[in-house]
């Protein structure tokens, strides 16, 4: 009898023991099956973006990367500016495009239903906006540039914000600063622009700046981050509609993003360079990849992209003292939101 109560206690104990182990195991299905439901409950599947010739944009790199999977991503085309890329958001022809703070602002105002999710891109010391005359130019200070072009890659938008608040800042009156004339050229030509003497002052960044500056000849008159220190620019936006209509989705492609901004922040500089120039071989686009060795930082000044009220209210204000928005027209929060970034406050993101 008692060998056999003996049996009977070692046989509840190996089943309680077992039962704390299919327990743990049982947990451990629940949470990839509630993931794998969360995967299949994606509204939508395939995300529509535009590119940058010769460039890989954070959504791709998320891509690459694999943290959009299974989203899809689309690609419809290229753009050249970030105002046309968001308003080809607020058409509906793609899901997810960026550009400049002021430009996401003013559309915004203009009633446009669309919300900046994730900064993208900005300045720092490795990687800025510079303007730049040729060596020999009489251009030393703002008030030269009185009655000279400047190229910009379009209007209204970033370039011609930063240019204007130079002015400013430089004691240039308004009507002296209308004197200076904007010309809108693409990026790719803009060194050629200089060169040629079509314009006096060409803007250059990243890649097209280092590799004019490599030829020579041209000296920088004042970069963004002189007037603005290290700041991000620019977001990323979606349409309201898409939003309510794809949370889940939105959800999976803004963290996937914000993850690969984070994974080029904290990658050495080198290993990024080698997976751009792979991508762009793998795309097969037929664009030239040599640029991507002369990339250097993302610009981006908060870990994956987090947005933060002061660097919106800043471009607020300008566009209130420019007359374009009426006092108290709009707050920072109107204007972006980070519930979908994977590093958003209080989200324990970063031990993942």
């Amino acid at each position: 009898m008692k060998i056999a109560i003996s049996a009977l206690r070692r046989l509840v104990a190996g089943l309680r023991a077992g039962g704390r182990q299919l327990g743990l195991a049982g947990l451990g299905l629940t949470a990839l099956a509630s993931s794998a439901m969360a995967e299949a409950q994606l509204e939508k599947t395939e995300i529509r973006y535009q590119g940058w010739a010769g460039q890989v944009t954070f959504i791709e790199l998320a891509d690459d990367l694999g943290y959009l999977a299974p989203l899809k991503l689309k690609w419809v085309g290229n753009t050249i500016s970030g105002p046309q890329d968001i308003q080809t958001v607020v058409t509906g022809d793609i899901d997810i495009g960026g550009a400049f703070y002021g430009a996401i602002i003013k559309l915004i105002a203009a009633r446009a239903p669309i919300k900046a999710v994730v900064g993208y891109y900005g300045s720092d010391d490795n990687t800025y906006n510079g303007y730049y005359v040729k060596e020999d130019s009489p251009i030393k200070t703002a008030r030269d540039l009185i009655g000279k072009k400047v190229a910009v890659n379009t209007l209204g938008a970033h370039l011609e914000f930063v240019l204007r608040e130079y002015l400013a800042r430089n004691g240039l009156t308004p009507a002296e600063a209308k004197q200076v004339t904007l010309v809108a050229i693409p990026p790719v030509t803009g060194e050629q622009a200089l060169r040629q003497g079509q314009v006096e002052v060409s803007t250059l960044n990243g890649v097209l700046r280092d590799k004019a500056l490599e030829r020579g000849g041209i000296r920088r008159l004042f970069a963004d981050s002189d007037i603005f220190g290290n700041f991000t620019g620019g977001s990323y936006v979606l349409r309201d509609k898409f939003i309510k209509d794809n949370p889940n989705s939105s959800r999976k492609l803004i963290e996937g993003v914000s993850r690969a901004i984070a994974w080029a922040q904290t990658t050495p500089p080198e290993e990024v360079r080698a997976r751009f120039e792979r991508i762009i071989a793998d795309r097969k686009r037929n664009e030239d990849a040599t640029p991507i060795k002369y990339w250097k930082s993302t610009g981006v000044a908060t870990r994956g992209g987090v947005i933060g009220d002061a660097e919106l209210q800043v471009w607020i204000d300008w566009l209130v003292k420019d007359g374009l928005l009426k006092q108290d027209q709009l707050k920072p929060s109107d204007i972006y939101t980070n519930e979908f970034n994977h590093f958003r406050p209080g989200k324990t993101a970063e031990a993942k």
